[in-house]
């Protein structure tokens, strides 16, 4: 078996799109509407699969919000220095909600940010974990 996806569903896709690609910096891979069935995806990622996991944005039309619920947690990307990270993520309007810093009890360093839909997104930096 191999990961694949993960599946968020999303309140306005081209708002969220933007977001994981102008902010975070994925690439959109590819998108795909299904007016019939009334909604539409876009895959987002660093490199496409097999190379990578991606993200599936699935916008379900007239829906403009969704409860979170209890049960999700987030999304983690690794990346070379969570600062310069946190720094280019705010720089570009996103919202970092935990600055850099070493995870309590320990020292691999982490920050969190925010998504448009309120989806959080851990960054881990590389050789602290």
């Amino acid at each position: 078996m191999r990961f694949l996806h993960t599946m968020l569903r999303v309140g306005n896709l081209q708002r969220s799109i933007d977001f994981y690609t102008q902010v975070i910096g994925m690439e959109l891979l590819r998108t795909t509407d299904r007016p019939e069935q009334k909604y539409s995806l876009a895959f987002l990622g660093f490199e496409p699969n097999p190379a990578q996991a991606e993200l599936e944005l699935t916008y379900n039309y007239g829906v403009d919000h969704y409860d979170l619920g209890s049960a999700y947690g987030h999304i983690a990307l690794g990346v070379d220095d969570v600062a310069a990270a946190c720094a280019r993520i705010k720089a570009a309007g996103g919202k970092v909600t935990r600055e850099a810093g070493p995870v309590a009890g320990g020292s691999t360093v982490i920050a969190f940010v925010q998504d448009p839909d309120g989806y959080k997104i851990e960054l881990i930096q590389h050789g602290t974990m």
